[in-house]
């Protein structure tokens, strides 16, 4: 490993302490760089999710009208799908040259990636106007909005965390995750909102396309300001001591550190099933399994939602304070009670809806802990290139899977997402009593 790593006379920071002072508080060009990275993120995860809140509007327009509607929401949602498909093969090839040319260039080469298409999808002409070419052309941008997530993700959390100093790179991860669920809290209050205010006919003629044409503006306007961020310390020192990786980043990772990568895929699945079963498809079962109606069932997730975020820092504060590994296991452990406790209580206990969800949000949080391991898994000449394709590939993997595992399982266990979500939790634990603390927290 000679080649992915500078000489051991000279041992190289794994974080951003490569500043002089690696124990400095935060300042002012720290909270800089996080409140852009953080602001990107939200707007392009809000990119890539507010297609799912007008799948319906979108089948019915890009379809021919003449096909069943299950068959039209089916292919809508497999061109929504190909999104997630594409981000491992996507994020490799930005980390790639992430490693090789520089963390801003490929950070801010996402956000266009992400900017430009969803702009494009709201000008799209529907299959009335130009038929066939319609499904295809959705489907193009979808796959570029998929690649674009694919690298701005990691990305981000290498970028932030090789900015600050070392001890407080849980707090930085921690904050660009919070960020990044905040566009997924923005996507759902876009949606209410255009719902709210047009009819149906209008939501159908031109109110599908408001959300992806502000989405596409305000990325590119989120483009125009990531261009007062600087590059990387490390990526700097990297280039400066010629220890970038002297081959393909990627075969490095697979063959010196995977171990990391088990780490990392593991941690990711346990990541992708709390934020897709709590999250995503629990508003729902609220009202398939519960009951609820659809109003109350989107104001609880909306709250629960906001939760999370709050969690996700709270998360790093604590990695940062006490070490990431005893705030995984702690919660994890919470995790698995709060599920419990939410899903067996609200069919005796319905008005307890609101504070059961906002605290099973909170303790979802503990996924804000995550990136943090990760970044410092891997060394600063491969890392982009081993935290991408663990999370690209974990994520692609396991987070389609989660939604069809979890229905099927209903069919037998009401409680099936309890179990899941149950089952991730204990990996967590066995992760957290086996893994080591990084040096730099001990």
């Amino acid at each position: 490993m000679h080649s992915t790593q500078p000489d051991s006379s000279k041992p190289l920071p794994t974080s951003g302490s490569a500043a002089p002072t690696p124990n400095r508080p935060l300042n002012r060009q720290d909270y800089k760089t996080l409140s852009l990275a953080a602001l990107g993120g939200a707007l392009e995860f809000y990119d890539f999710i507010i297609f799912v809140f007008f799948a319906t509007t979108i089948g019915a327009l890009f379809f021919p009208p003449s096909m069943p509607d299950w068959l039209r929401l089916f292919q809508t949602f497999g061109i929504f799908a190909a999104g997630y498909v594409v981000r491992p093969l996507g994020g490799m090839v930005m980390a790639h040259f992430g490693d090789l040319l520089g963390r801003k260039k490929m950070f801010n080469l996402s956000i266009v990636l992400m900017a430009v298409p969803t702009l494009m999808i709201g000008l799209l002409p529907t299959y009335a106007s130009v038929g066939l070419a319609a499904p295809l052309l959705l489907l193009l941008f979808r796959v570029l909005q998929g690649a674009a997530v694919g690298g701005e993700v990691p990305g981000a959390w290498v970028f932030v965390s090789e900015h600050v100093p070392a001890r407080r790179i849980g707090y930085a991860c921690g904050t660009l995750t919070a960020g990044l669920t905040f566009g997924i809290l923005l996507g759902s209050l876009m949606a209410t909102g255009i719902h709210s205010v047009f009819t149906p006919e209008q939501v159908r003629s031109y109110g599908w396309r408001i959300p992806f044409l502000l989405g596409g503006v305000f990325g590119l306007g989120a483009m125009y300001l990531r261009r007062w961020l600087h590059e990387t310390p490390v990526f700097t020192e990297l280039q400066q001591r010629k220890a970038l990786a002297a081959e393909l980043p990627l075969k490095a990772v697979l063959r010196g550190h995977r171990r990391s990568v088990v780490l990392s895929m593991l941690l990711t699945w346990m990541l992708s099933a709390a934020i897709v079963v709590v999250i995503l498809m629990t508003p729902a079962l609220l009202q398939k399994v519960y009951g609820f109606d659809a109003p109350a069932a989107l104001r609880a997730n909306t709250l629960a939602t906001l939760c999370l975020a709050f969690g996700c820092i709270a998360a790093g504060l604590l990695a940062d304070r006490f070490g990431a590994r005893r705030v995984l296991l702690g919660g994890a452990l919470l995790l698995g009670v709060c599920t419990w406790v939410f899903y067996t209580t609200l069919h005796a206990r319905p008005d307890l809806l609101l504070p059961l969800y906002a605290v099973l949000g909170l303790s979802v949080g503990v996924v804000g802990v995550v990136p943090g391991v990760m970044v410092r898994a891997f060394p600063a000449a491969v890392r982009f290139s081993g935290i991408s394709f663990s999370y690209n590939l974990s994520y692609a993997i396991f987070g389609g899977l989660t939604p069809i595992m979890v229905t099927l399982m209903l069919k037998n266990y009401p409680l099936a997402p309890a179990w899941y979500v149950m089952a991730l939790c204990a990996l967590g634990v066995v992760i957290a009593l086996v893994m080591k603390e990084p040096a730099d927290e001990a």
